[in-house]
């Protein structure tokens, strides 16, 4: 498939087919991109939860959604559910901070006030993004969406995932469903590239 299909094709899929898993060497393939992602310093402080087996992907549920939500998001989440793959990517902040503490960088205090922007999350982002451009290339849907911050913990413990580590989101893929509903969001429009570009000046 040409790069910018892949771009185009790209949206998010909020309904999969339960009974297709996805090939092994297409889980890899997004693994493998995933890492291909720039980051600051080349720290990668990323990693990358890979949840398969119908058990571990009902603990991300249960653990990354309080009753309040899944009641509030009962439909969504019981066509998400169907998803055969779950991978949570995961930001390390102590990894950036350490990297610029090494001689060639000097930082040597640590501080994150020095970091314009939480690099650390933005490179996690990016390393996100090749994976859902990714499953695009080879014929399957996904959907990036959030972990909300009281989740963090208990998400944490029941995948004894170290403190350090903060899940930017979860990528849910698998082969697209038939009950699959756009959001409503894009009644909105795409915005056009006038409405968004300023050259010169603002």
């Amino acid at each position: 498939m040409e790069f910018r299909d892949v771009v185009r094709k790209r949206h998010m899929v909020r309904d999969y087919d339960p009974d297709r898993p996805v090939p092994a060497e297409i889980r890899e393939r997004l693994l493998e991109h995933a890492i291909r992602a720039p980051s600051a310093g080349f720290s990668q402080g990323w990693a990358f939860l890979v949840l398969e087996s119908p058990d571990d992907r009902e603990r991300f549920w249960q653990s990354s959604t309080s009753p309040e939500q899944a009641a509030r998001m009962d439909d969504w989440l019981g066509r998400m559910r169907r998803a055969p793959l779950l991978v949570v990517p995961l930001s390390h902040k102590q990894a950036y901070l350490d990297r610029y503490a090494e001689p060639d960088k000097g930082a040597t205090d640590r501080d994150e006030s020095r970091w314009p922007v939480p690099y650390w999350d933005v490179d996690t982002g990016m390393a996100a993004l090749l994976i859902l451009l990714t499953v695009v290339d080879e014929g399957l849907a996904a959907c990036f969406f959030g972990v909300e911050p009281d989740r963090h913990g208990p998400f944490r413990q029941a995948f004894d995932v170290p403190e350090g580590y903060t899940p930017i989101g979860c990528i849910s893929v698998g082969y697209e469903g038939s009950e699959d509903k756009r959001s409503p969001s894009l009644k909105r429009g795409r915005r056009g590239v006038e409405e968004v570009v300023h050259r010169g000046r603002w």
